[in-house]
């Protein structure tokens, strides 16, 4: 069967369906638009039912396998997908846009992240506490919490669906899990690693649709115990006000719009290196991508050159070839970008350069923008307020670190932030006074590590539990306190 013809189907009740409604949708490569790169279902709140029966089934019994042959399968899982590397990078690249270098980075994190929670499914336990008696023993352990609904965003298609689903099922979970519309390929990749490895069935269900029929069905399932969420504010909010109304426990991790404050001490090449990759980088469609500079006065102006130059030595081009910079994931996406552009030039910031869509020639059927650069933005102008998830990049002039920390935290997300200095002090306040979940020193906004917590403040997230990490399995599991008299 040919890709162009190719229907994609459901995984329910470890077995691969079709959709009770029949209707499909097609996922096109946003480098040629011309190019239909699979066909996936539109499912139905019926196809939810039945996968939340199927994990409701099988969840009593993944709850009682032994650790290590959960971590077994996981740690299967991640061999699998490390041996159909090349194969991943591609269908995440023709999918998304991602260079191929991007691309290879980040389903290498999908292969590191499976590892790591198949050793932590080994170890999953409790605490021994002190008693206040004799003959008795008090501790604790972590159970899961039953059944898990996992909504994933199309930015991250592999990683962010590695993140929910490893510690999900380390914990003894059984889940669903509904990937973005307009970057599916790369989660079903994922799900059949698991089937290979040897996941029972029942345990994992993966069912494609819209965020209105699947993700509102997920979402409002009584049987469902706990909803993971990452995606835009408006809809997260939503998320988390309609599951919590069911008394789900919820975790959702919205937008950003993330500062690095540039010191007057700072190294003004590093500094532009550091942020123009934070800016440019994956095309700017990362929730922690750099969209605010919050440069000193006393360099303000080297800088702005710089990073002038810095952005159109960029090269822009399809995935495939590795350029510096893929195109936009859809064209929703980039008309997105270039309103907020136009708002920018509305507003009265003056634009340095890029800032149009590039056109003809390779270009003329993808959904391509130049990177962008602002300067002499004002903080409460609309592209220093709003998450463009674009290559735009405001620079705002700051007479000193007090007014640089103002300007950063004058803004609804709070996600990650940076500080270029060399001045130690200026380091350890701005940790301090930073409002934002993760907090850089002399690094970008982008990249996390995996075995630490994820999650931001204010809008960024519903402030309840944080991702990856230790964390990621606290947020899926529950405790149980024992009294053992003997």
């Amino acid at each position: 069967m040919s890709e162009r013809s190719e229907v994609h189907l459901d995984f329910i009740d470890g077995e691969w369906v079709e959709s009770e409604g029949g209707e499909t949708f097609e996922v096109r490569d946003p480098a040629d638009v011309e190019k239909i790169r699979g066909r996936f279902q539109s499912s139905t709140q019926g196809d939810v039912d039945r996968a939340v029966d199927a994990a409701v089934e099988a969840r009593s019994k993944w709850k009682n396998t032994p650790g290590p042959e959960c971590g077994k399968i996981l740690r299967k899982t991640g061999e699998l997908m490390a041996e159909s590397k090349e194969e991943l990078t591609k269908i995440l690249t023709i999918e998304e846009g991602k260079t191929l270098s991007e691309a290879g980075g980040e389903v290498q994190r999908s292969i590191d992240i499976f590892y790591y929670y198949a050793e932590k499914a080994r170890e999953l336990k409790g605490e021994m506490k002190a008693s206040s008696k004799k003959d008795r023993d008090i501790y604790t352990l972590k159970e899961p919490l039953g059944v898990v609904g996992l909504i994933t965003p199309w930015n991250y298609p592999s990683a962010i669906p590695a993140w929910k689903l490893a510690p999900a099922l380390a914990a003894g979970n059984s889940a669903i899990i509904k990937p973005a519309s307009l970057a599916p390929h790369s989660c079903k990749k994922i799900i059949e690693c698991l089937e290979k490895a040897g996941i029972p069935d029942g345990v994992v269900n993966f069912v494609t649709g819209s965020g209105s029929e699947v993700g509102e069905a997920v979402v409002t399932h009584k049987e469902i115990d706990a909803v993971s969420f990452t995606g835009s504010r408006e809809v997260g909010q939503s998320v988390y006000q309609k599951a919590s109304e069911d008394g789900k426990r919820v975790q959702t991790e919205m937008g950003g719009k993330n500062p690095t404050l540039v010191m007057e001490d700072a190294e003004i090449e590093k500094a532009v290196n550091m942020i123009s990759n934070g800016a440019f980088g994956v095309t700017g469609q990362a929730c922690t991508a750099t969209s605010r500079a919050l440069v000193h006065k006393d360099i303000y102006d080297k800088f702005v050159e710089k990073m002038k130059e810095k952005a159109r030595s960029i090269e822009v081009g399809p995935g495939v070839k590795d350029t510096n910079m893929g195109p936009q994931v859809s064209e929703g996406q980039l008309e997105g970008t270039l309103n907020h552009i136009e708002s920018g030039k509305k507003e009265g910031a003056k634009l340095v350069c890029g800032g149009n869509k590039l056109k003809g020639g390779e270009y003329s059927d993808g959904h391509y923008v130049e990177p962008t650069v602002f300067k002499d933005v004002r903080p409460e102008m609309k592209i220093a307020q709003e998450e463009i998830f674009g290559p735009v990049l405001s620079i705002i002039k700051v007479n000193d670190y007090e007014e640089a920390v103002q300007v950063a935290n004058y803004i609804d997300y709070g996600l990650s932030a940076s500080i270029v200095t060399e001045d130690l002090s200026k380091a350890h306040r701005f940790i301090e006074d930073i409002e934002s979940g993760v907090a850089k020193v002399n690094e970008k906004t982008t990249g996390l590590e995996l075995h630490v917590p994820f999650g931001g403040f204010k809008d960024s997230s519903s402030e309840t539990w944080r991702e990856q990490g230790d964390a990621g399995l606290d947020f899926y599991t529950i405790s149980k306190t024992v009294y053992l008299n003997y």
